[in-house]
């Protein structure tokens, strides 16, 4: 039986808030895997696409052109709450049927792109701040063939950087991070395991 994006995501959620609510204030400045962000400016691009897709469940206009500052006061409780109201707005009764967002992307897969940023980005987090992060089966075996069709446009868009080569003993999960553009084997730098590889994803 196919999942609702509603179920989805509640269960990447699940994984995710552990994350989020687990960062240190003095680890916001650290580097992640994904180049062009230190773990402040991650949390403040997730919390972005959560409210943002709250919006595109609604089929209502979002703008990604402007960063707010959510990372302020009580911002771990507020992701919870925030992340909690995407739920809500995805599991609305006919929210996947139709299109959804100035490029009339089909609603579900507008869904999966959610659901995506919200599992490979709390994946980020993780690796950035030592936490632990492993998704869900039932996310990820709808995740990998969704992220896999949309690589070639996203990588287009540079939204993904180009696929990391992993050998042919990779985990599922592994190998939709290198889908990406992410090495899965990514620590920062002055940990053991691989160092921190400038480039490596873009978002």
């Amino acid at each position: 039986m196919t999942q609702t994006i509603g179920e989805l995501l509640e269960a990447a959620a699940d994984r995710a808030l552990p994350v989020v609510r687990g960062i240190d204030d003095g680890q916001l400045g650290d580097g992640t895997p994904c180049a062009e962000y230190d773990v402040r400016a991650l949390v403040n691009h997730l919390f972005q696409v959560v409210v943002n897709f709250q919006a595109l469940a609604a089929r209502e206009e979002v703008d990604f052109g402007q960063v707010p500052e959510f990372v302020a006061g009580d911002w771990r409780g507020r992701f919870g709450d925030e992340t909690a109201r995407l739920v809500e707005a995805w599991s609305v009764p006919g929210v996947e049927e139709g299109t959804t967002g100035r490029m009339e992307l089909p609603a579900r897969t507008v869904g999966l792109m959610v659901l995506g940023d919200l599992t490979v980005h709390a994946w980020d987090l993780a690796r950035a701040t030592g936490a632990d992060f492993v998704p869900e089966e039932r996310v990820l075996d709808e995740l990998g063939p969704g992220l896999a069709a949309m690589a070639p446009q996203a990588r287009e868009m540079k939204v993904f950087g180009e696929p990391f080569p992993v050998g042919d003993g990779a985990s599922a999960f592994e190998r939709l991070l290198a889908v990406t553009g992410r090495d899965p084997g990514w620590r920062p730098t002055g940990t053991t395991g691989t160092p921190e590889t400038p480039g490596t994803a873009r978002a």
